[in-house]
């Protein structure tokens, strides 16, 4: 593998209407197609990317029956997504999308391969919206999975799970490359928490840390009138990386201007990994002290 990897993050402005699936699948096709003329090898869009079916969604959809609606069309969405991988020659993260399981609809990232392998990922932490029986009701995950893809070991940690300290302890002894983060965040108090915990699990884990988030609204959307959010790469605060810790960072967009947010960014995989075996300023890899008490109180 050569030292960078380039991959392109759309961070999908959801206020364009789609009449039919079909639509929707030309959009995604148009920019895989662009990616992979650029030199990129993975495209990826935000959490709940598939908000854009509501704009098609038939009349007298309850709130409560979106999921399980959204559910049917990611279904038929799928195997055409699959070919579209094949047809443009990139690996695609096309947001994510409710998918039933066992009854249930989960938050599903799909990451699938131009040679037709498919990787589920659930989000794991769901947010109160989420859980509201009244409106989305989702089930969450049970598995986080990863992946080697063109070489990299690759994670999807979907929005909120990306927050979640306790994960990335886990994944810290399996040493993953590449961390993959879409998101929907309704303010900009989200998009910023998302976010710089995403940088945070890049200094962490030693590795690159991806997000996308949507913007704008679907014109069907009764429960998101605004999104706000963008693009940014996370890679570890190290002189050979450029000190700062951010390869991009695009500022929070709220997507009423109707603005395409768009990236093409070559990623450091191979200095990072070197980092990673030596030549780090204080990294101190996957830490643990199984003897620590955690004390309480004033010491007597």
């Amino acid at each position: 593998m050569t030292d960078s990897y380039r991959i392109a993050l759309w961070a999908t402005n959801l206020g364009p209407r789609f009449d039919r699936l079909e639509a929707w699948l030309d959009h995604v096709e148009d920019k895989a197609r662009d990616a992979a003329a650029k030199g990129a090898r993975l495209l990826v869009m935000p959490e709940y990317a598939a908000e854009a079916w509501l704009g098609f969604k038939p009349e007298g959809l309850r709130p409560d029956q979106e999921m399980a609606w959204l559910a049917e069309i990611a279904a038929e969405a799928l195997p055409p997504l699959r070919r579209l991988a094949n047809a443009a020659g990139i690996s695609l993260l096309p947001g994510t999308m409710p998918w039933t399981v066992a009854g249930r609809e989960r938050n599903r990232a799909w990451l699938i391969t131009p040679d037709g392998r498919l990787m589920a990922q659930d989000k794991l932490c769901l947010t109160p919206f989420e859980k509201d029986s009244g409106t989305w009701d989702l089930a969450p995950g049970d598995t986080l999975r990863l992946v080697e893809l063109d070489g990299l070991r690759v994670v999807i940690l979907v929005c909120l799970d990306v927050e979640l300290p306790a994960l990335s302890c886990l994944l810290a002894p399996l040493r993953p490359d590449l961390v993959l983060v879409p998101s929907m965040t309704y303010n900009a108090s989200g998009h910023a928490r998302v976010f710089a915990c995403a940088k945070a699990r890049a200094v962490e884990l030693m590795c690159v840390v991806a997000c996308t988030g949507v913007i704008g609204a679907s014109p069907g959307t009764t429960q998101n009138d605004s999104n706000v959010s963008g693009n940014a790469v996370y890679i570890p605060c190290e002189p050979a990386l450029g000190y700062t810790g951010t390869l991009l960072e695009t500022p929070a967009s709220d997507g009423r201007s109707g603005e395409l947010l768009f990236h093409m960014v070559d990623l450091p995989i191979a200095t990072i990994r070197q980092l990673r075996h030596a030549g780090a300023e204080v990294w101190p890899g996957a830490w643990a002290n199984p003897t620590l008490e955690i004390a309480e109180g004033w010491p007597s």
